[in-house]
């Protein structure tokens, strides 16, 4: 399905990378609210956010304010004329936000992970014209998450853009959610035109991540940038260690580099059509690998050998990654690479041992 899509038109600076929304990650106290929100208007953010709903993974944790905080929001709108936004869960959270004026939803990765809350959170937009964010779901799952913007999309909101916050992962990494990058720039090819923005607090998960996540979502063409700004982050009453202060966030965006999205100059051209012949043959080599991974299939079916050999499996992935890192790339990388020919290698000598 093609999204029908209309521009966000959240402020007059839309066509300037980029678009930051900035603010708590919760909204804690009318004070806490309104002096970050008044610190990050002088600053010149135009956007504030806080969340008012907090689902939190165990019980027992500080779950939001609720309802009493969208007066909050309502007072930063009326002394700094920010525009305010916050995350929506179930059909109550939006019809009290309508209510109460705000001015942009997002949903967040737990919710779109749930095709039933996404339908209700759809119907109840039904009739509205309000800009909506969808972020990605927890599990990098594209079809998942295009999914839950088609359902919002078919609503009739137009005003749709997504947040790349990031998926969860069970290991320890230097991220607490893996970027996973070729997910966001799948989705542009599949829906051009869709505004992404740059969650680099939940990706990063410490402030000290902020600033480079930030340049690298500027530097994939992204949109804009959704960061959380607390008045007195080490203070915060949830998500304390990846936000900061304002005059850190304005630092930090004062340093962007923001380079264009398109280029055309011909030698870009000659680069790219360097990288199209070297694709070329990287497929022809990869046909001719599984020729031979084939011509291996016959003689483990011949000599009655199992199609796995878990010792010569284990040596191609210390030495090529070895190989790699020598040649200037990540370990990970080539593991990755190197799991997939294996796996395709596998695929094609068990069809072989079943002949």
């Amino acid at each position: 399905m093609e999204l029908n899509l209309t521009p966000l038109n959240l402020t007059d600076q839309d066509n300037k990378r980029p678009i930051v929304i900035a603010g708590p990650c919760s909204a804690e106290t009318e004070e806490q609210v309104m002096n970050t929100a008044t610190q990050l208007s002088k600053k010149g953010i135009k956007l504030f956010r806080a969340g008012i709903w907090k689902p939190r993974t165990k019980p027992g944790g500080f779950e939001g304010v609720g309802e009493p905080g969208l007066a909050w929001l309502q007072q930063v709108q009326k002394e700094t004329g920010m525009k305010v936004c916050t995350e929506v869960a179930t059909h109550a959270h939006v019809e009290a936000c309508l209510k109460a004026g705000v001015d942009l939803l997002w949903i967040g990765a737990r919710t779109v992970a749930n095709p039933f809350a996404m339908q209700e959170i759809a119907d109840t937009l039904k009739g509205v014209d309000i800009p909506v964010l969808v972020k990605n779901p927890v599990n990098p799952d594209l079809e998942l998450w295009i999914g839950g913007l088609e359902r919002i999309n078919q609503a009739g909101i137009t005003r749709l853009g997504v947040i790349h916050r990031g998926f969860s992962t069970y290991e320890k990494k230097l991220y607490r959610n893996l970027p996973m990058w070729h997910i966001p720039i799948e989705l542009r090819r599949r829906c051009p035109g869709l505004p992404i923005f740059g969650d680099p607090s939940h990706i990063g998960g410490k402030r000290e991540l902020v600033a480079p996540l930030c340049q690298q979502a500027m530097d994939l063409g992204f949109d804009g940038l959704i960061v959380e700004s607390h008045c007195n982050p080490d203070a915060a009453w949830s998500d304390a260690s990846q936000q900061v202060t304002p005059d850190v966030l304005d630092f930090i965006l004062d340093k962007l580099v923001i380079r264009k999205i398109t280029e055309t100059t011909e030698s870009l051209s000659a680069l790219r059509h360097q990288i199209d012949e070297i694709d070329n043959s990287l497929i022809e080599l990869m046909a001719k690998r599984m020729r031979i991974s084939r011509e291996i299939g016959e003689y483990k079916r011949q000599h009655d050998m199992t199609v796995v050999q878990t010792t010569r499996y284990t040596e191609i992935l210390d030495k090529r990654g070895a190989q790699g890192v020598l040649c200037g790339m990540s370990s990970d990388f080539i593991k990755d690479v190197f799991e997939s020919i294996h796996e395709e290698s596998v695929r094609q000598q068990i069809e072989i041992m079943n002949q």
